[in-house]
């Protein structure tokens, strides 16, 4: 089943000869940094193989949330909390960015405390969220039969539409200059003197002095052939949406059964609230000690497998002269199957636990692959072995929320203006430092 429609952005058709800065990659990541760019008066071109925002960030579940986040995160979140804010505004478009609350509930007494834990972390940062009791639960959702110890609502949370932002802020770049190329892989850098002078894409090149990888899932093969290591797996989540439906609730809530959240147009985007897949793969071996602290924290949420993805990722990591189709050009979009067990299975856990859903129609499934790091933040950084390369990508499941902050950091880190947070967590160099790689201090 083919994923989620996104509205399609038309590319230009002619190829620049220079701009200031490319940006690799049409997720919202890379369109929130050429809007960034784009504002502050640079040249850029935003080069998608694909289509835009047809990968992850129109897969993902919409949730735009402060709540249960890696305390590294959360400055980059206030900060991107903001701009969604104002988002409909600046880009004339609506995105369906809702403060409507999130709740993540609690089964047990260590999750309760958890929640505890998280709460008092958003009060640091000035952030209201309230601690449900299990009557509290019962008495703001009537219907919803779940055995609780309580819950964690923070109303200032929201939801925003996957299929819309990132087409959105594209088109918003395109409003303010950007040149958006779709259908154009970018298969590698063009070096003078070791530092970026443009790229060569699969139309011709672009003379640059700067050049963004924002490619989710593809980073990893695309910086490794110029000596740059991005520790980087990819666990494949299942979604689906229903038709519209009346009488659900507005809050998205999370239990490890099933997570929703309401949709623009009615339905509710729904999925297993814990269990993903992941591909066993050539780098699964690479990298296996670095993952060690996330296997060790979610191994029962995880469901291991065989599959021809090995042999793929074989073929797409080749390194492949420039002036030969590259992996990219072979994938347009990566589209992977969802699962049928999760996804029935979630909505089939939520309609015995809530009435209402047992009136819900499935409209779509669609699977996607997430980009997850070792410890589950994003790099957002300069890469020191080539000046003028800069890499945004491994945001392990948390990007779509954070998406338009991590365009405005490496916009300010493009351009040497003071960063709008400390960008030191996200450095690439955590990784071969020395640094203890660990998760959330919750996983710690």
């Amino acid at each position: 089943m083919p994923g989620p429609y996104v509205a399609p952005v038309v590319g230009d058709e002619t190829l620049p000869k220079h701009v200031d800065v490319v940006v690799v990659g049409g997720g919202i990541v890379g369109a929130s940094t050429a809007l960034e760019l784009a504002e502050r008066g640079h040249s850029v071109a935003l080069c998608e193989k694909g289509g835009i925002a047809c990968e992850q960030s129109s897969r993902n579940w919409g949730w735009v949330r402060l709540s249960r986040r890696d305390i590294r995160e959360m400055p980059l979140m206030l900060e991107a909390r903001k701009i969604w804010s104002g988002l409909a505004e600046r880009t004339g478009r609506d995105v369906g960015y809702r403060r409507t609350g999130i709740v993540f509930t609690a089964d047990s007494e260590n999750a309760h405390a958890q929640n505890t834990r998280y709460r008092d972390q958003l009060q640091d940062f000035q952030v209201s969220s309230d601690l449900l009791s299990a009557k509290d639960v019962k008495e703001k959702f009537p219907d919803l039969d779940l055995p609780l110890h309580g819950a964690l609502l923070t109303a200032d949370d929201g939801r925003a539409e996957p299929q819309l932002a990132g087409t959105a802020i594209a088109t918003a770049a395109r409003d303010r200059g950007a040149n958006i190329l779709v259908q154009c892989a970018v298969r590698g850098l063009e070096l003078v003197g070791g530092r970026v002078s443009g790229v060569v894409t699969e139309r011709g090149t672009i003379a640059c002095n700067a050049v963004v990888l924002a490619g989710g899932v593809w980073s990893n093969f695309f910086a490794r052939r110029y000596g740059i290591d991005i520790p980087q797996l990819n666990v494949t989540a299942s979604v689906l949406r229903t038709d519209p439906l009346e009488g659900g609730p507005e809050e998205a809530i999370w239990c490890k059964d099933f997570a929703l959240r309401k949709r623009l147009d009615g339905g509710y985007t729904i999925a297993n609230g814990h269990e993903n897949f992941v591909d066993i793969v050539p780098r699964s071996f690479k990298y296996v000690f670095r993952y060690l602290p996330a296997l060790r924290s979610d191994w029962a949420s995880l469901n291991f497998r065989a599959s021809g993805q090995f042999f793929k990722d074989v073929f797409d990591a080749k390194l492949r002269p420039l002036d030969e189709a590259s992996a990219f050009e072979y994938t347009r979009v990566l589209d992977p199957v969802p699962s049928k067990r999760l996804t029935d299975g979630a909505l089939a856990a939520l309609a015995k636990r809530w009435p209402v859903f047992r009136q819900a129609t499935i409209a779509q499934r669609w699977g996607g692959c997430i980009d997850v790091t070792p410890d589950a933040i994003p790099v957002i950084d300069q890469a020191s072995k080539v000046p003028g390369f800069f890499v945004a990508t491994g945001f392990s499941g948390h990007g779509f929320g954070i998406a338009p902050a991590a365009g405005r950091l490496m916009a300010d880190l493009v351009t040497g203006k003071a960063p709008v947070v400390d960008p030191a967590p996200f450095r690439l160099s955590r990784f071969s430092d020395g640094t203890k790689i660990v998760l959330s201090p919750e996983h710690a």
